[in-house]
Formats: C-alpha cells, structure tokens, sequence
C-alpha cells in the first residue's frame, strides 16, 4: 500500500461512519477500516440468533417468538434535532427510509405521561394543577417568542448570563417536578448542572424539541430508521464510497504505527497503510483512553406495547433522575413491527441507564416495571471510555463510548466536536429540513 491518506478510520461504529462520510465529502482521501466482517460495531443490529448467541449462549431461541430475520434489535436508539441536520448536510437520507416515533413520554410522580411541549399541550397535560400549567404556559410561550435578534422577546433578562434555574424557577415559579420534565425529557439534559449554566441552553433545546415536534407531525420529535439503526452506519459508508473513501471489513489486529509521537499509518496482516491522521473508536487505541463510568443495559422482547403509552408502536419514556432517587436518568424506548424490527405482534424494548451499582437486574429493576409482561429479557453492561490524548499532538482522534441516552444528541455533539479537531473547521448544518421528512407507512 503505497498510497498516502489524509485519514484513516478504525471501526465502523455510528461515530465513524459519519465522520467518515463527512471528511470523504470534505474531498479528503479515506480508507476505512474494521476488524469485524459487519457494519456497525457497538451500534450493529443484531437478529434474533446473534441476539440469543451473544446474551444466552447455547440453545436455539424458543419457536414462539418468531423467524430470526424478523429481528433488527439495534445496540442504542433514537434520533432528532442535530443528527436529521448531519443527515441531510450529507444527503445520506437518500439511502434511508425513516418513520416517526409515535409517542415522548416522562415518568413523573410515579406515573407515565404523555411530554407536553407547547403552550396548548400544557393546558391539557395531568401532569400539572391548573395554577402549575398557567406558568408551564407562560414558560413555553416565552420560549416560542424567544428570538436572539429581538431584545424585545428577551424580557429584560440577559440569557447568556442569567442562570437556567433562575429563569425557569424564579421568573416563571415552576415546581420540581415541572422543571424536572422540563430539563429531562424536553431539554434531554441527563442530569440537573444544566440549572446553574446560562438559560439560553435550555431554550434552544425546548426550541429545538417543539420544532422536531411540529417537523415529524407524529407524536414525538423522534424519527428511527425503517430496519433499524444499524441501518445509518451502512448508508454512511455508502455516501463515502460515493465521494472515494475506500472500505475493508475483516481486517484484524488494525494496529496505529507512530514514529516521534505522532501517527504515521495502520498495519494489518504484515500491509502497512500510510496516513496523516487516525479516527477510531476506543477500542483501536485502548491506551489512550480511560473508562469514566458504566451502562446498564436491558433488551427486553414483548407481545404488547408498554402501558399507558397510548398503544403506541414507538415510544420513548425518560425516567428523570430524581423520580428515582437517583443520581442519573433512566431511558426506556419501545419500538415495534411497525419499524420493521421484529415479527408481527412483538416489540423491542429497551431500558439503559448509567449504572451506579453492580447489579444492572435491580437497578434497572423501575424501568422494566413499567413495561408489563415481558417475553424474554437479556441484560448487558458496558464500560464507557474517553479519550485522555491530545488529538493536536498525536493526530489521533477518538471517539467517546456511548452513553446511557437513547435520543443521540451526546452522540452527534461528539462527532460535530471530533470533526471540528480533525479539520480546523466548523461543520455548517444551517439546511433545509422539510428534506428529511419522516414519511407515513411507504
């Protein structure tokens, strides 16, 4: 191999597919490499035998729960706002079909509830008494209103500086338990530091939600891919293809060769690819990187959706850290038939959080009840890993683990971050989103 790259990628995880993508269409020159002979790597979807092999073991899966093709079980979950914008800034929705979410739920005093986003859903919502949900409306309205270029719709408050809680607590009176849906199930923050940044965070986000919202026209501003999500990372590696990059699965012990501290190529089975820089998941570069926590993972097969969602054949509920007495929040995303993910009458539920015990079963334990009667259920931990390199020293950049969420905005932050490093340039997503518009039942 004598030819040069700008870049080479190691793993074809989500993260890397993109960055892939986007770099080949930046016109950089890319090989990109994975030691497994599939697409995907911790973000493959997996049918029912894998599924089995990889969680059970042995035996075969028992007959009644369907043809094992039938299966898409994806290892994580849910798009909106910044990925739909990474989506079609690459035009990669050609190669996909997706489906809205029906439904957005929270968990809130024990219960679970449809997640009110306008002013007018707020007046509806049981969520709240009737005083509550003429501040939760004033609240909402004021971030409709909210508009950078007219101090007028800033109230007299200076959001760049006037802290989240100040705003949503002092200004508007909101009791925890509205801030707590608020900043977990709208805003999607995973835990409660957001109150003490500046507010014009949390507006952008509930912004950014309402607009997904109204996009979608389903009942939540979520859309997932017809088949699965291990269909992204596929379409990705298409759109590289298309603009040069260059692929090959199965080749083992990918290993980074340095000389003086920085990266000079990738050696697998006695071949040596030169390059300028590497981009990989951590895995490839496992001295680089240390873990900063773990998730809790369960995988669960039913024959009905989860209760109180309205029957819904898609839904996601976020469990906010605090209606749990925990320090982090627990996500539950369902996902049916509908989406070409399972046989006829089963859907796929999963429930993730990170974990602070050693016991995933019983911490993961409030989550799963809300489920009902479950068919089968596998659980699953998993280390998470960041980077502890200087990318500008090594040339190095690696991707961080995912995390416990199951809607990606921490995943595609990171990838926006990683290309920004990787290119010295900012990744413009200013498009026009009607592109990608998640159609009814093609």
């Amino acid at each position: 191999m004598d030819e040069e790259y700008d870049v080479i990628v190691l793993g074809t995880g989500l993260k890397e597919c993109i960055l892939s993508g986007l770099l080949s269409v930046d016109g950089l020159k890319v090989l990109h490499m994975d030691r497994n002979d599939y697409y995907g790597g911790e973000s493959t979807s997996l049918n029912l035998n894998q599924l089995w092999k990889r969680f059970k073991g042995g035996d075969a899966p028992p007959a009644e729960l369907g043809a094992s093709k039938d299966y898409n079980v994806d290892m994580y979950m849910m798009a909106n706002g910044t990925l739909v914008r990474v989506l079609i800034h690459t035009s990669v929705t050609k190669y996909l079909n997706f489906k809205a979410v029906d439904g957005s739920y929270v968990f809130n005093k024990g219960k679970v509830h449809k997640v009110p986003a306008t002013d007018v859903e707020a007046l509806k919502s049981p969520l709240m008494g009737l005083f509550e949900k003429r501040r939760a409306r004033k609240f909402f309205i004021y971030v409709q209103d909210y508009d950078d270029n007219d101090p007028k719709s800033h109230e007299g408050m200076d959001v760049t500086k006037v802290p989240a809680k100040d705003l949503i607590s002092k200004k508007y009176g909101l009791d925890d338990h509205t801030v707590d849906f608020i900043g977990h199930a709208l805003a999607l923050y995973r835990d409660d530091s957001y109150l003490d940044q500046p507010a014009i965070d949390l507006i952008k986000r509930v912004k950014l939600y309402a607009e997904s919202l109204a996009r979608f026209a389903g009942g939540s501003p979520y859309i997932y891919p017809l088949y699965g999500l291990g269909e992204l990372p596929q379409a990705f590696a298409r759109l590289s293809a298309v603009y040069g990059g260059t692929y090959m699965l199965n080749k083992p012990e990918c290993k980074v060769e340095f000389e003086g501290g920085k990266v000079v190529g990738v050696t697998s089975e006695g071949e040596t690819a030169k390059c300028k820089k590497v981009v990989c998941d951590p895995s490839y570069l496992p001295d680089k990187v240390k873990k900063v926590g773990k998730v809790a993972r369960a995988i669960c097969i039913m024959s009905h959706p989860i209760p109180s969602t309205n029957d819904a054949h898609s839904a996601q509920v976020i469990l906010p850290q605090k209606q749990l007495g925990r320090k982090s929040d627990m996500y539950l995303f369902c996902c049916s038939y509908s989406h070409n993910v399972a046989p006829k009458g089963k859907f796929i539920a999963f429930v993730t959080t990170e974990a602070e015990t050693d016991n995933p079963e019983t911490e993961l334990k409030p989550g799963i009840d809300l489920l009902g009667p479950v068919d089968q259920i596998f659980f699953d931990t998993y280390d998470r890993f960041e980077p502890v390199n200087q990318g500008e020293e090594d040339n190095c950049f690696i991707s961080t683990s995912y995390d416990a969420t199951t809607h990606f905005e921490s995943t595609v932050q990171d990838v926006i971050a990683m290309y920004s490093r990787i290119t010295g340039k900012t990744l413009d997503l200013s498009v026009d989103l009607s592109a990608a518009s998640a159609g009814g039942d093609e």
